[in-house]
């Protein structure tokens, strides 16, 4: 089926039409971007950390070295701290020059004793449950207008009669530690991106194999001739796509059906129409030759015309029951009250017969268009009333039980055949007792059909006799609308 050239709006819907390709690779690279960059973060975290514990380390080696090196004078009181501190104190940061480390050792009292005296005395506290034995403290300072990491040692001395504690503080500037930081993150970015990449990759190559079905059943749709309706081939698609190809193959088969139904009533519409414009052709003719009476010729085109007319309308009318069909009825329609009034729009037909007529009727209520159920009544009781014999009878019952409507239309005309049974609810099908246009009925039957309901004719046999038609019931059931009441 070829492709139709597509108007604006649909041109802009297709341009503005999600992509499944574009949608399964943010569904699946999002998440994983998403998962990437808080891994990320946490493993520079852990990696900082790790950093920062050794370098602690270190610190905390040269703290002590220094403290190995502190002795004291005197005794009690007068006692006071002296210290040499060792070069291999300071030998762990001459590997590099980014680095500065300072160092002060002083009294508990923030003496000092030895070192830089820019450098803050130690104000904290020992935390209580450090992660070393000894007498510990890391903080964070700032020392010249520097940030710096500072290890804090208390360090005993016992020296003959002294006793003292002594702060060993030993500072580093940070230069190094977030120079290896930052590599560490530049790393690890490079190492997530390298993975996001071929994730990526791989994630392209699978979506386009995995669309690759798709576009080949898109191919065959646009590749196929126009009027093609055949059925598509499950054989080698994927198991997902097998309910989409059932489901298009069964939108064909009715497509299919509804065009051969189209074609057909279309040819037989045409045959219907020619006849009567035939006739009517002749009888015109006819009466400019004056081969007929005028008067009487004027009654023959009038029949015509009235037959011709019928049938424009009864076309009409099967074409608005497919328009009604894709509308949604919004009301109920009491059915009870609308058929008592088309009996007496009827009634003259009726009393022109002399039937013998009955009606009864409950509240049936029914959602739907009134016009669909009043042209379904109307074509089943113009029938009743037209193949009923003069003085013959007619009876209408209309109930209502649980969810569905029951009308029954009985008549005492001469029936059908099996054979036409079959075949009566087709277009311009009608036998030799019933003569019309032949769409009475296909358009009650339409009606219905849209409605959930059924219809049936059935001929009443002759119960004294058990042989013989006694005459022709109509059943219709619809679906009760239980909402109105």
């Amino acid at each position: 089926m070829k492709a139709a050239a597509l108007g604006p709006r649909e041109g802009l819907a297709g341009r503005n039409a999600t992509s499944l390709r574009r949608y399964l690779l943010i569904g699946i690279l999002v998440p994983i971007g998403i998962f990437i960059i808080i891994d990320t973060f946490s493993l520079y975290r852990q990696a900082l950390a790790a950093v920062n514990t050794a370098y602690d380390r270190t610190l905390l080696a040269s703290a002590k070295s220094i403290g190995e090196h502190i002795t004291a004078d005197g005794a009690g009181a007068d006692a006071r701290l002296r210290a040499t501190v060792p070069y291999s104190a300071l030998e762990a940061f001459e590997a590099d020059n980014r680095s500065r480390m300072v160092y002060r050792i002083s009294a508990l009292d923030g003496t000092l004793v030895d070192g830089f005296e820019a450098l803050p005395a130690w104000q904290g506290r020992l935390p209580d449950h450090g992660p070393y034995a000894a007498l510990v403290d890391f903080y964070d300072a700032m020392y010249q207008g520097d940030p710096v990491r500072v290890a804090v040692l208390l360090q005993p001395v016992a020296m003959n009669q002294a006793r003292v504690m002594a702060v060993v503080q030993v500072a580093e500037t940070l230069e190094l530690r977030r120079t290896l930081a930052r590599q560490i993150l530049i790393d690890t970015l490079l190492r997530q991106l390298a993975l996001v990449s071929i994730i990526a990759l791989v994630v392209i190559v699978v979506v386009q194999r995995a669309t690759r079905p798709v576009r080949s059943l898109s191919a065959q749709l646009q590749a196929r001739p126009d009027g093609d309706l055949t059925p598509l081939q499950e054989a080698g698609a994927p198991r997902e796509l097998i309910p989409l190809i059932e489901a298009t193959n069964s939108i064909m088969s009715r497509l299919q059906h509804l065009l051969e139904h189209q074609k057909r009533f279309v040819r037989d519409a045409s045959h219907q129409l020619r006849t009567p414009l035939a006739v009517l052709k002749v009888q015109v003719q006819s009466a400019l030759r004056g081969d007929v009476e005028p008067v009487q010729a004027l009654h023959e085109i009038n029949d015509t015309v009235q037959r011709a007319t019928g049938l424009a309308n009864q076309m009409l009318s099967l074409a608005k029951v497919a328009q009604l069909v894709q509308q949604e009825a919004k009301s109920s329609v009491d059915w009870a009250q609308l058929l008592r009034e088309l009996v007496i729009d009827m009634s003259p037909l009726i009393a022109e017969k002399e039937l013998d007529f009955e009606i009864s009727t409950t509240l049936a209520p029914v959602r739907t268009h009134d016009w669909m159920l009043l042209e379904l009544s109307r074509n089943l009781l113009h029938n009743a009333i037209s193949y009923t014999p003069a003085n013959g009878t007619l009876s209408i019952r209309l109930s209502c039980e649980s969810d569905q409507t029951t009308l029954l239309i009985s008549d005492s005309g001469p029936g059908i055949s099996v054979e036409l049974r079959q075949r009566l609810f087709q277009p311009f099908s009608s036998g030799e007792l019933r003569s019309g246009s032949g769409l009475g009925l296909t358009i009650s039957h339409e009606i219905v059909k849209a409605l959930g309901g059924s219809i049936k004719l059935l001929n009443r046999e002759n119960r004294e006799s058990g042989s013989g038609i006694q005459g022709l019931d109509c059943w219709v059931e619809l679906p009760a609308d239980r909402s109105a009441g």
